[in-house]
């Protein structure tokens, strides 16, 4: 009689633990779908404007100038192919599990990283240091530049096998073949290829082309998407 209670209590026993044990399965899986709900229908939106802003940069590209002509057809003003050079600070980055040893190689990182900017663009080391070390999404390092100096970011990206955060786009340069003859009826544009004076400035609109807009997008599943030497993007392990 005695084994047979004690058989029933230890049924009994595993029985509710068991029922506990789903109760408690059971609230966790509301609180689960309850947590998914608000995040779904009531930060989503938040959430999405959040990880867009972190995934994508944005950039606007000049469109290249169009040509003044005199009335033999000789140029007088012509846009040039140049490059601008601009970087997102996020990217330059080491990861480690050891987070001060990432903090010390990341730091290192972004030391060589500006150093290399600072002497192939003649730039001051610290105030290009303090753009590699900024927060920012977008930091302007040289516009403008000319193929031979971009020549040398590019090899110095190949030797290095540094390419993420340094971001090299196509832009345009105003030149004059006949310098300062008729200048005062030519007129000039400013940095961001607009006319400032004589006919560049008459016909400004005519000879604005239309911006692009540049996206590049950072990252994305556990990788970074950049722009690379050749201007498409690459996908870099992270």
């Amino acid at each position: 009689m005695n084994t047979k209670n004690k058989s029933k209590v230890k049924k009994s026993s595993i029985s509710t633990r068991l029922r506990n044990g789903m109760i408690v399965i059971f609230l966790i899986m509301i609180l689960l779908i309850v947590r998914l709900g608000w995040l779904q229908f009531v930060k989503g939106s938040w959430l999405k404007e959040q990880m867009y802003s972190q995934l994508i940069t944005s950039r606007i590209i000049s469109p290249k100038r169009g040509t003044i002509y005199d009335a033999n057809g000789k140029e007088l003003a012509i846009s040039a192919a140049v490059d601008t050079v601009t970087i997102n600070p996020t990217l330059i980055v080491v990861s480690d599990e050891n987070k001060e040893l990432a903090e010390i190689k990341t730091k290192a990182l972004k030391e060589k990283v500006a150093k290399a900017l600072s002497e192939i663009f003649e730039l001051d080391y610290q105030k290009t240091l303090e753009k590699v070390s900024s927060t920012n999404f977008l930091e302007t390092i040289a516009k403008k530049v000319q193929k031979d100096k971009i020549d040398k970011l590019k090899s110095w990206m190949e030797e290095e096998k540094i390419y993420s955060g340094i971001n090299i786009d196509e832009d345009s340069k105003r030149y004059y073949p006949y310098g300062n003859l008729a200048s005062n009826l030519i007129g000039f544009c400013g940095d961001e290829n607009i006319g400032l004076e004589g006919l560049e400035n008459e016909f400004d609109d005519l000879l604005t082309g239309t911006p692009r807009k540049n996206n590049n997008i950072s990252r994305c599943n556990s990788r970074i998407y950049t722009r690379s030497k050749w201007n498409i993007f690459r996908c870099w392990k992270w």
